[in-house]
């Protein structure tokens, strides 16, 4: 009783309030800061990693609980390389006061993603008739802001004369790919990576290995306009689906980033982008 006392003595509640809000927001804003990244999924991988290790230890498996220790000491050793870029961007944001600042980020409707396949339905079309080496990646799941800052933003509404405008050969942004997320063309220029598999054509050049690139690292849909054969190809999982018409085009991007219903997470939006 003498304990429990004690410890009632040691509550303000004004003080005790005030701690778990700040933790609250610190760890909101920590999630928005590895949203829109790869490490959301190599989060996920250590969430999984420590449950399994409950479990086991839980379930007196040995050998299963000796492996996943051995796991974690070494994660833990790796964590700083891993999430070195998030690390960086979050002691920048801070120098900046950026950290503690207020943003909101809203899912897309279907109607903004029927806007935006039409949109680059219509440009694809466009730089393959004239014959326009073209790169343009759209978000879904994985973010792509480590990509994203490599290149030039724009913060523009999603529109075929802008992203026709963007290719046009010896314009500054021609080169690299553009990055639609969250409805808006993010940015222009940016560098993705390439792919080393082996079972890409030798004839395709450096747009198909890092729509194909991207497509590995992310769940992410690239589309690719062939500057020699003004073919459409469309990347994802690692595979390139090349010659593709309009209507082709049109019901893959259209399947591909429709919203997902029924489901909420609190480091990604309902939806694609």
């Amino acid at each position: 009783m003498d304990r429990l006392w004690n410890l009632l003595s040691h509550f303000n509640i004004l003080t005790d309030l005030l701690d778990i809000l700040l933790v609250t927001y610190v760890l909101y804003r920590m999630i928005l800061l590895i949203r829109g990244t790869r490490a959301v999924q190599l989060l996920k991988g250590i969430v999984v990693i420590l449950i399994a290790t409950g479990l086991s230890n839980y379930l007196h498996l040995r050998a299963m609980s000796w492996l996943l220790d051995k796991a974690l000491t070494i994660g833990l050793f790796a964590i700083p390389v891993v999430f070195q870029p998030e690390l960086r961007r979050a002691l920048e944001q801070l120098g900046r006061g950026r950290l503690f600042s207020w943003s909101l980020q809203m899912a897309s409707s279907d109607r903004e993603v029927d806007k935006i396949v039409t949109e680059v339905t219509r440009a694809a079309q466009v730089l393959a008739k004239n014959r326009i080496g073209a790169l343009i990646a759209l978000e879904r799941e994985t973010g792509l802001s480590d990509y994203v800052e490599t290149g030039i933003a724009i913060d523009a509404e999603v529109s075929a004369e802008l992203l026709v405008n963007i290719f046009i050969p010896n314009t500054p942004l021609h080169d690299g790919a553009v990055v639609v997320r969250q409805g808006r063309i993010a940015a222009a220029g940016c560098v993705l990576p390439l792919s080393d598999s082996r079972t890409i054509d030798k004839q395709l050049g450096t747009r198909h290995r890092a729509a194909v690139g991207l497509s590995e690292h992310s769940d992410a849909v690239a589309v690719v306009v062939s500057e020699e054969t003004g073919q459409i190809s469309l990347a994802a999982e690692g595979q390139l689906n090349r010659d593709l018409d309009e209507q082709a085009l049109r019901e893959m991007l259209g399947t591909m980033l429709a919203p997902q219903r029924g489901s909420f997470s609190f480091f990604h939006r309902r939806s694609s982008a």
